[in-house]
């Protein structure tokens, strides 16, 4: 395992709270940047890279949303944990659309987002030896985590790369939504929406016709298969 210092930003616009992350994600051993707004996070991103970005959804002029959408259009595949408003539930599954890791309802403990930073920077952790999956026109590099389908390389977030590979791994197993928040995320307890959301985000990129499903299937009742070619 990588025992470098993990470095993280946290943008937020509300001071105190920033100050309290950045005590308590430094007491766990981080390196944390702190920035207000969207252009004092693109001026930090211009200087140096991190390992994960923690992101409140409301912000004053470009919004939280606005930046994971502007990030991922970049190609940008910095991990991203948002913060929303409690009752925001239509937000945080567009968050998820849009390709944010993993998000946290205010208000929240600093030490559920502890676990949730080290749950994503987990999946990041490279595997000790190569392993390559393929399966019909698409492959799986598990150590590099990359994919790539009819050899164009497909631009995965670490979720929905996470749970490719899952699905891909146990071919033709039902796995059902709470199955899968468990062993791809991690949670015990959780809103299955996000399940829904990545599967879908899935399908737009490994489905020839994603309204017609014929490898990331559903099983109604049940969950997901996915099926062998």
């Amino acid at each position: 395992m990588n025992t470098s210092v993990r470095k993280l930003v946290v943008v937020d616009d509300d001071a105190k709270l920033r100050d309290l992350l950045n005590r308590y994600l430094t007491e766990q051993q981080f390196e944390v940047t702190l920035a207000a707004d969207s252009a004092s996070l693109n001026r930090l991103m211009q200087r140096e890279s991190f390992d994960l970005i923690i992101l409140d959804q409301m912000l004053p002029g470009e919004d939280g949303l606005s930046i994971i959408r502007r990030l991922r259009a970049a190609n940008d595949r910095t991990p991203i944990i948002m913060l929303t408003a409690k009752g925001s539930e239509a937000d945080r599954v567009l968050g998820l659309e849009l390709g944010a890791d993993d998000y946290l309802a205010k208000p929240f403990s600093p030490r559920e987002l502890v676990l949730r930073v080290n749950a994503v920077l987990r999946r990041q952790q490279p595997r000790p030896e190569r392993e390559i999956i393929t399966d019909g026109d698409l492959t799986l590099d598990l150590t590099a985590r990359k994919a790539t389908l009819a050899g164009e390389t497909l631009t995965l977030t670490l979720r929905e790369f996470d749970l490719l590979a899952h699905l891909v791994t146990h071919p033709e197993k039902v796995f059902s939504r709470e199955e899968l928040m468990r062993v791809v995320w991690g949670w015990d307890v959780g809103d299955a929406s996000t399940v829904t959301v990545h599967v879908r985000r899935l399908r737009g990129k490994v489905e020839t016709d994603p309204q017609h499903p014929t490898r990331l299937v559903t099983v109604w009742g049940r969950g997901y298969r996915w099926e062998s070619s």
